[in-house]
């Protein structure tokens, strides 16, 4: 089992495509374009952590049906873009607007938001967040997870961590 980590996938959010530039040609290939690159690295036995944003503007019929073909256990942390279908939808393991959890005996703090500081920042805690699109100056042990800086896909710790090296690969779809 591994454990993923991913943010702002704005599903059926058409507002992608313009603000993020995203290399789609429109919202129906951006969403299959996105279950499928998620369902190419995540098993059904994977977690994969969710760091807000999944959804805004579809039906809840149409996000009950995306979170139902993608793999592995879900857990939602909230995003400013998740409406009320995406934050009830049954496909949850859990919904909440933060978490501290370990992983590869790393303590990580998972918010939808970046922070400046964090619980554990000074003992080596990492911060994982989403929002900004990659815009956002890196600071040590603090990470975007968002599709976009992450090539459209889920990502592990391990991938996570040397994102910034140079010469690190940057798939995108």
């Amino acid at each position: 089992m591994t454990i993923y980590f991913t943010a702002d996938t704005h599903f059926g959010d058409p507002r992608a495509l313009r603000f993020d530039h995203r290399p789609f040609p429109d919202l129906d290939a951006h969403d299959e374009g996105l279950i499928e690159a998620w369902n190419a690295v995540v098993a059904p036995g994977d977690t994969v952590w969710h760091l807000g944003d999944f959804a805004l503007g579809p039906p809840p019929e149409r996000i009950a049906e995306i979170l139902g073909r993608l793999n592995g256990e879900k857990h939602l942390i909230s995003g400013n873009n998740d409406c009320p279908a995406t934050l009830a939808a049954s496909g949850w393991a859990s919904v909440q607007a933060y978490a501290e959890i370990v992983v590869d005996d790393r303590p990580l703090v998972l918010c939808h938001y970046a922070f400046r500081t964090w619980n554990g920042g000074g003992r080596g805690s990492i911060n994982l967040h989403g929002h900004s699109h990659g815009a956002l100056a890196p600071i040590p042990r603090q990470y975007d997870v968002g599709v976009d800086p992450m090539g459209f896909r889920p990502v592990d710790l391990a991938t996570i961590l040397i994102s910034r090296r140079r010469g690190a690969p940057r798939s995108r779809p």
